[in-house]
């Protein structure tokens, strides 16, 4: 019997879930009960590249935030990276008071960069 062609290595994607749950402050075991799928399952989607199913692949992009387009588009630059989509999640989770300290921040950060 022939083997079954790979045409996509899921390795990358499997970092960046990884790399994702640990900003999150998740275990393993946590974020495999969210989805739902076995710890072990988990661990060879970020270490190995397991290739999941269209099912579980979507539960873990959406559970942390992430943009695939990187990935599936290389050549084209996407109009937020992930980073900017996670932090865009956690402004939207700020009250306009949390904003006011966030932007004077920024303004900070902006000024720092211009001396």
């Amino acid at each position: 019997m022939r083997k079954r062609e790979e045409f996509f290595d899921f390795g990358m994607i499997g970092k960046a879930i990884k790399e994702a749950r640990l900003k999150k402050g998740m275990t393993r075991e946590q974020a495999a009960a969210l989805v739902p799928i076995d710890p072990r399952y988990l661990t060879n989607i970020e270490n190995k590249g397991k290739n999941p199913s269209l099912q579980i692949f979507y539960k873990l992009i959406t559970l942390f935030d992430l943009s695939v387009d990187q990935f599936f588009y290389p050549n084209v630059q996407p109009a937020k990276s992930t980073k900017r989509k996670q932090l865009d999640s956690v402004l939207d989770d700020l009250n306009d008071k949390d904003l006011i300290i966030v932007s004077a921040v920024l303004g900070g950060i902006r000024e720092s960069k211009e001396v």
